[in-house]
């Protein structure tokens, strides 16, 4: 892996920090990484260096920086719901705009830009896919499927308007996301005109991708992993 380096971004709520990670050779494709609850944190930062090392520029914005981009620990998830209250539709959607135009601006054009989310960042990958046509948005574990989330849309009423490729990775152990709302998303989503694809993990729960966590689930982690890997590798144009 290349560089990193944390670069501010402006909206109309101030400065918006940009974690950013460079491959070592000049990369083709860039993508987003988008928030757990927990904040650019430092297994979000991990995140985006992999994705560096696979070649792959990787940025992850700031999404709190309206209430001080806190890093928060994986302790305590009430810790979290504060920050997640200040989101809106109209804050995440100009967030977005500022993170694909500093893209666009180091050369980058929207078909080979990808979304990959976590958390409450899965639920923003799946709206950024719908909202504009990228190369790739992928979700893992995103919630807000029956009753939407920041002001968005429940995501069965977004998904059918995907406008970019969309691979969604859940378990069916997460308490927070019944099995029957994974199944109704993927039947939402399977009306989009572009490639859609759902895969569930029998044994997992909500955050099993995170190695900091106590819900990590290798083997679980490991396949979503190689699979949002294959999906950018298919649908990115760079």
């Amino acid at each position: 892996m290349g560089e990193t380096r944390t670069v501010d971004l402006p909206t109309a709520d101030g400065p918006m920090a940009l974690y950013e990670a460079r491959p070592d050779d000049t990369p083709r494709t860039a993508v987003v990484v988008l928030q757990e609850a927990f904040g650019v944190n430092d297994h979000i930062e991990d995140v985006a260096r992999r994705f560096a090392d696979q070649g792959i520029l990787a940025v992850a914005p700031a999404l709190f920086h309206r209430c001080g981009s806190p890093r928060l620990g994986y302790e305590d998830i009430e810790q979290a719901y504060p920050h997640m209250a200040e989101l809106t539709s109209r804050g995440v959607e100009e967030d977005l705009e500022q993170t694909l135009e500093h893209l666009r601006r180091l050369g980058f054009k929207d078909h080979a830009i990808a979304t990959v989310g976590f958390c409450m960042g899965g639920t923003v990958s799946l709206v950024a896919g719908a909202r504009m046509p990228l190369g790739a948005s992928v979700s893992f574990y995103g919630g807000g499927i029956l009753e939407g989330r920041f002001g968005e849309p429940p995501l069965v009423d977004v998904a059918p308007g995907l406008q970019t490729p969309w691979l969604g990775l859940y378990g069916d152990e997460d308490a927070g996301i019944p099995v029957d709302q994974v199944e109704a998303l993927r039947e939402a989503a399977a009306r989009a005109p572009v490639t859609t694809e759902v895969v569930r993990y029998p044994d997992a729960g909500h955050g099993f991708h995170c190695d900091a966590r106590d819900a990590f689930h290798a083997p679980s982690a490991r396949d979503g992993w190689q699979r949002t890997l294959a999906f950018l590798d298919e649908h990115l144009q760079g």
